[in-house]
């Protein structure tokens, strides 16, 4: 088997996934400069991987590169764009979701159990950037099994620029929770439950 779960990933990708999820659990201020030198020996690497990681971030729109200022955290989207970025969001994943659960298998369940798994620890322990990193990889999930490469780099860039709240957070559990149910109603192949713990979940 060659999951998402058994696959090595590198330097550069763990970096990344740790910076974005660390963004999105709003563990930086709006506008902070992300400065090489400083991650670099944080992460102890060179400023090679470093530099790669802000580019992909910057490309992603987590962060944003300013002329004379360098690259930045970017600040979320205003509610107006917020509401209209959420409804192409949700249009994505019902659509990937359709394909999903027609076609998943025996390894995608695998796959979403672990992951729920790593979710309910992250909640236990109110470890906000690791429920921010399990909550993408179960829906990342979802669109790369129904949609293609294409769409999942849209719907990656929608997801970081709507910037979801979670530092308001204060019943960890309840997104666990969420997630178990839209999980379970996949498993069981119920489409219409699946939809509507779907769209309980985003909006």
């Amino acid at each position: 088997m060659n999951s998402a779960a058994t696959t090595v990933r590198s330097a550069r990708e763990q970096i990344a996934d740790q910076l974005r999820n660390e963004i999105l659990a709003d563990l930086f201020s709006d506008d902070e400069p992300m400065r090489e030198a400083a991650l670099a020996e944080r992460f102890g690497v060179s400023r090679g991987p470093i530099r790669d990681v802000l580019l992909q971030l910057s490309q992603e729109g987590a962060l944003v590169y300013k002329p004379n200022s360098g690259v930045r955290v970017n600040t979320p989207a205003a509610n107006d764009e917020r509401d209209f970025l959420m409804s192409l969001r949700l249009k994505i994943e019902l659509e990937a979701l359709r394909v999903f659960v027609r076609s998943s298998g025996e390894e995608d369940g695998e796959e979403l159990r672990a992951i729920l798994q790593r979710m309910k620890g992250a909640c236990r322990d109110k470890d906000v950037p690791a429920i921010v990193g399990s909550d993408l990889a179960l829906h990342r999930h979802l669109i790369r099994r129904g949609a293609s490469e294409k769409v999942e780099a849209v719907w990656q860039s929608i997801t970081v620029r709507i910037r979801m709240d979670y530092s308001r957070l204060t019943r960890h559990m309840d997104i666990f929770r969420e997630h178990e149910q839209l999980v379970d109603a996949i498993l069981s192949g119920d489409l219409k439950q699946a939809r509507a713990a779907l769209k309980a979940n985003l909006i």
